[in-house]
């Protein structure tokens, strides 16, 4: 009854568009994923059953739980490691396994929170930011190709937070759908919903598949999806505890990987909508949001053929106009956390610009390297501090 009590208008939009961000801004990898080991379009839609269940349970239950906006996904880069895979669909599987374990050992034994409590708030909130920052930055580069839509859409942005903040983002799409519809960009009725099937495919181990798939796979899970899925957790104020999250979405992982789960982890850009105020200006119910964004995971997983279509009835500037004007306000409070101490300022700004920069090394998102890169400048600037100080007592 308290989750009823909590929930909002407001919460319930910010879980549509974090769902809606999510599956528009990389569904087609994981299509792509699956063409690649040799699915057949069942089996394409199990995955889609599989991912989205696994989603939304989790984000469900973990935040029912911890009473904190808990927001799960699949891993992006994971699956475009996927997208390059040379072997066949069992032995993926296989190693779908294999990295799950590995993701929910690093919950059980607390490696991965061990590693996340060295990290600097200050960091972890430029990680953040630069993260988001690319988000907000493609919300105004879409004025270039659909200057009416995502105009009025920015217009209704800025009378919605002077008007009525906590309903600026349910202003935003409302007017983006109308404007869309007008323009005839809006093309729900093309949307053929039909209920997907869990298919069984029984997983085959090899010495290939898990030094080329699973490992991978493990490695930018963790560096790309969890670290700064935690920093997002982090940045917002929230202190929720890291191993029982990780080891939950390794969990969920192992049980549905047979049926196309490749791998879930902590959400971050997504996480971001339901974590900031545009979901509740109290924290503490901006839970109900996550949960929201569950249950429409949940209602597109058990649809799963339908999602090629609601793909393309939205237009991509809408998609990218929502997404960018509903993380500003997480942006700014990245930033202004990231540059607010002194001691860490230099360190905040180099992992800023090198995780907005977007580089890849070795298959590993600049979100991994952003957090190097602060690391190594703060490891060296503190040394230097400290080698210049003067011993107690000499003058």
């Amino acid at each position: 009854m308290r989750f009823f009590r909590d929930l909002s208008l407001s919460a319930v939009v910010a879980g549509f568009v974090a769902v809606l961000v999510g599956f528009t801004s990389s569904v087609v990898l994981v299509f792509q994923a699956a063409a690649a080991v040799g699915a057949s379009p069942a089996v394409t839609a199990s995955w889609i059953w599989a991912l989205g269940l696994g989603m939304g349970l989790t984000s469900i239950a973990l935040s029912l739980y911890w009473r904190e906006p808990v927001l799960v996904a699949w891993s992006t880069p994971g699956a475009a490691v996927l997208a390059t895979a040379s072997v066949g669909l069992p032995e993926a599987v296989g190693a779908f396994i294999v990295a799950a374990a590995l993701i929910t050992l690093c919950g059980v034994t607390g490696l991965f929170a061990r590693v996340m409590n060295r990290i600097p708030i200050a960091l972890a909130s430029a990680l953040l930011a630069g993260v988001l920052a690319r988000f907000g930055m493609d919300a105004f580069l879409s004025f270039k190709t659909e200057p009416l839509l995502v105009g009025a859409m920015f217009a209704a942005y800025l009378l919605g937070r002077r008007c009525w903040p906590r309903y600026a983002v349910p202003g935003v799409l409302l007017a983006g759908m109308l404007v869309a519809l007008l323009l005839g960009r809006l093309h729900l009725a093309e949307v053929q919903w039909q209920l997907a099937s869990p298919v069984w495919t029984s997983p085959q181990f090899s010495l290939r598949a898990a030094v080329g798939v699973a490992l991978p796979l493990f490695v930018v899970t963790m560096a790309s999806q969890n670290l700064p899925g935690v920093a997002a957790i982090r940045a917002a104020g929230y202190r929720t505890p890291v191993s029982p999250l990780v080891g939950a979405t390794g969990l969920a992982t192992l049980l549905l990987a047979p049926f196309g789960a490749y791998a879930l982890n902590l959400a971050a850009i997504t996480a971001a909508i339901c974590l900031g105020r545009e979901a509740h200006e109290d924290p503490a119910r901006r839970y109900t949001a996550a949960v929201m964004a569950g249950v429409f995971y949940v209602a597109i997983g058990l649809v799963g053929g339908a999602v090629v279509g609601l793909l393309a009835a939205f237009p991509r500037e809408l998609v990218m106009a929502v997404a960018g004007f509903a993380l500003l306000g997480s942006i700014g409070a990245g930033l202004a956390s990231a540059v607010k101490d002194d001691q860490h300022r230099e360190s905040a700004l180099i992992t800023f610009l090198v995780t907005l920069s977007g580089v890849s090394l070795w298959g590993i998102g600049s979100a991994f390297w952003g957090v190097v890169a602060g690391t190594i400048a703060l490891a060296v600037q503190h040394y230097r501090i400290r080698a210049v100080q003067p011993e107690p007592g000499l003058r």
